[in-house]
């Protein structure tokens, strides 16, 4: 029994959370960057340790910016 509760990982939090965080700005470039991998895509929560509501708020700011110019499609 002990060994099973060594394997599981402990699981990250929310920072959006810890911050009480209501709104996430599109056009805060260099946070949402954060949350993107090197080709450009979208990094997963189970990645990111974001709750459910932040992670897609998250999404819809990266769209959101995509569409504006303000973030590449795609990274060089």
């Amino acid at each position: 029994m002990a060994k099973q509760e060594q394997d599981r990982k402990k699981r990250k939090s929310c920072s959006f959370c810890a911050d009480h965080v209501e709104f996430i700005d599109y056009k805060d470039a260099a946070k949402l960057k954060r949350y993107l991998t090197e080709a450009g895509k979208i990094i997963p929560r189970r990645v990111t340790g974001n709750c459910a509501m932040h992670q897609r708020m998250i999404t819809k700011a990266i769209k959101r910016a995509r569409e504006a110019a303000i973030i590449d499609y795609v990274f060089d």
